[in-house]
């Protein structure tokens, strides 16, 4: 007969005895809440993904190597303050120093960067499981790397109490028919030191318990930490609030079926399922066997199996890696030597921390899937293509093209003013100030109302020109992410289109006087020639019209119509020699205000949209290390 315990804890008083809260159970029905995160780690639901075209973050599955049962000797000082020693660089597990080695540590570290570069880009809440992520893990590498916490969990009279006391050898956690018998969670430790993993759990002093005495204890336990959770479908609130609260922070779970409620909704769509990325550290015991009859056992045991894989849980069967599942008998001891020593195996691996933690991580990083990879659509970036459009719609705000034909005209107008005939001077004199009478500007030719119908619609095509770019920019990004983007491209454009209004001013019409090529003396030269041809042609015909000089007409004429017709044919050929000068003027003039606006653009729009995207990259990156794997659309 099992003899009643009265040893109590490590540290702390005890007393025998529980709170015997006792109520007819009921199950609970309504949506489940605070599930964890999905992770499918099954090779067959990995190979369903690649039938899909989908590269799921899927962690690489291995068994853990045992630790070694202490450090190597005189190990660095530095190492020592550190608990790592290099010996264990290939060990993917929690250190007896107090941190975790090989390939988690790297995770938790890419996990912590990634974080912490985007809280202030992505919500609280949408951060909040990687953050408990990394409290947990912070807060079980401070605990005992020799123990290992196991949950016994259940549905209401599936026997998961009196497997506890099966398992510790002694009458420990109260059985009955009464339900539920158990109303608050029960430690059994087999060794020393685990105090802090249970105030952990907040399990108080007088709920722990010691095994059977030693002689009669089963040593391969030793650094086993078993809990009885009360039933997870407890009629009471608290209860269901408990078993949520402890599995988040145990290192594995013995999960307990009965023959009637092993296909229990409540336990596959609350519990199974989302931990099917726990698989390593779960186990899934069918009890009650001795009361089906024949091979009865056999085909609810594969029908258990069949659930589970529907669940997407992997079983580790032939040597994989995932969840064990066997079926026993806690009342009259059939398999339950047989979990006994897989228990033990389990525990003197010391790896369930590790794995649990690591699974905690593929679940947090598959959460946070949706905010860093956006599937099927082509990498973010913005390219040389999104630059120039960009850069050509500010150009044709600014009014790049239209100061170049501007000043094109007004190069040619000073030829034409300096080469030109007077007489043509003169009227063209006359023609500009009837146009600033009616109001246009003898450069744009313009009204002021058409200006300012000008400066609206240019104003227009600025807000254009940033959607444009921002949207090409945030093409292929994560909601969150291209929000961030748009919010910066709307940020660096207010108020630019006044700053480029004033690089319109500056940098665009020259001041002054535009450059005269080599040859323009010697042109006005020859024009002031023609014109004192003119003058003395016409001179001399009056004087002999007068009777001052003799009569010859052909002369005077052919020097008159000499002046006459050499005006404006030099006037002709010098605007013919000026075309190209003034087509290069305008077309400075055109560049130096493309090159202002676009530089304005570029400092004030396309630069912080470029940080924004290299910001997503760095967070893209930590993302990938976190997941262990490369992401799609890479």
């Amino acid at each position: 007969m099992i003899a009643n315990v009265t040893a109590v804890t490590d540290d702390t008083d005890g007393v025998d005895g529980m709170d015997g809260e006792r109520a007819d159970g009921e199950r609970a029905d309504g949506p489940a809440e605070g599930r964890w995160d999905d992770g499918l780690i099954a090779r067959r639901a990995a190979e369903r993904a690649a039938a899909r075209g989908e590269q799921q973050a899927v962690r690489a599955l291995r068994p853990t190597p045992p630790l070694p049962d202490r450090p190597p000797s005189n190990p660095p000082p530095s190492d020592r303050a550190q608990g790592v020693d290099d010996d264990y660089d290939d060990y993917d597990g929690l250190l007896p120093g107090g941190a975790y080695g090989g390939r988690l540590r790297g995770r938790l570290d890419a996990l912590r960067e990634l974080v912490g570069l985007s809280r202030t880009r992505l919500d609280a809440t949408t951060l909040a499981e990687a953050g408990r992520v990394l409290d947990e893990a912070a807060a079980r590498q401070r605990l005992s790397a020799r123990h290992t916490v196991v949950a016994v969990a259940g549905a209401t009279g599936s026997g998961k109490s009196t497997l506890f006391n099966a398992l510790a050898g002694v009458q420990i956690s109260e059985t009955g028919l009464r339900r539920p018998t158990t109303s608050a969670p029960i430690a059994c430790s087999w060794t020393d030191g685990a105090a802090g993993l249970l105030d952990r759990l907040g399990i108080p002093g007088r709920l722990r318990r010691r095994p059977a005495p030693p002689g009669f204890r089963d040593e391969a336990l030793n650094g086993l930490v078993l809990i009885d959770l009360p039933d997870h479908d407890s009629a009471a609130t608290a209860h269901r609030d408990q078993v949520d609260r402890v599995l988040t922070l145990v290192d594995a779970v013995i999960w307990v079926v009965d023959p009637e409620k092993y296909a229990d909704a409540v336990l596959h769509e609350r519990y199974l399922r989302p931990l099917a990325g726990h698989a390593e550290i779960t186990f899934v015991v069918l009890n009650q066997v001795d009361r089906l009859p024949g091979d009865a056992a056999d085909l609810v045991l594969d029908d258990l199996r069949r659930l589970l894989d529907e669940d997407g849980m992997a079983l580790g069967e032939h040597g994989e890696p995932g969840a064990t599942v066997l079926a026993l008998s806690a009342l009259t001891g059939e398999g339950v030597g047989e979990l006994r020593e897989m228990l033990g195996q389990f525990v003197q691996e010391r790896g369930a921390p590790a794995r649990r933690l690591s699974a905690d991580v593929d679940a947090a990083a598959a959460r946070l899937r949706p905010v860093y990879v956006a599937d099927g659509r082509r990498p973010p970036e913005l390219g040389e293509r999104a630059r120039a459009e960009f850069t050509d719609r500010l150009a044709e705000a600014v009014g790049a093209a239209a100061v170049g034909q501007a000043a094109e005209r007004e190069w040619r107008r000073n030829a034409g003013k300096s080469c030109g005939t007077p007489w043509l001077r003169l009227w063209r004199w006359y023609e500009a100030h009837r146009a600033l009478g009616a109001g246009i500007d003898p450069i744009s030719g313009q009204t002021p109302a058409e200006g300012e119908e000008e400066e609206i619609t240019a104003r227009q095509r600025v807000e254009q020109a940033v959607r444009t770019v921002a949207d090409a920019a945030a093409a292929g990004l994560p909601a969150p992410w291209a929000q961030a983007v748009r919010e910066s491209a709307v940020r660096g454009a207010a108020g630019l289109p006044e700053e480029l209004d004033v690089l319109a001013v500056r940098a665009g019409l020259p001041r002054g006087r535009p450059p005269k090529p080599a040859w323009w003396p010697a042109a006005v030269l020859t024009q002031a020639s023609m014109t004192l041809l003119q003058i003395f042609g016409g001179l001399w015909l009056v004087g002999q019209i007068v009777g001052v000089l003799e009569p010859q007409l052909l002369p005077p004429v052919l020097v008159m119509l000499a002046g006459i017709v050499g005006g404006p044919l030099l006037e002709w050929a010098c605007s013919v020699a000026a075309r190209g000068p003034a087509r290069r003027y305008g077309q400075d003039a055109e560049r130096r205000l493309r090159e202002a606006a676009a530089g304005c653009g570029r400092a004030r729009v396309l630069d912080p949209v470029s940080a924004e995207l290299m910001r997503y990259w760095e967070v893209r990156e930590q993302y990938v290390a976190v997941t262990g794997l490369s992401t799609t659309g890479r």
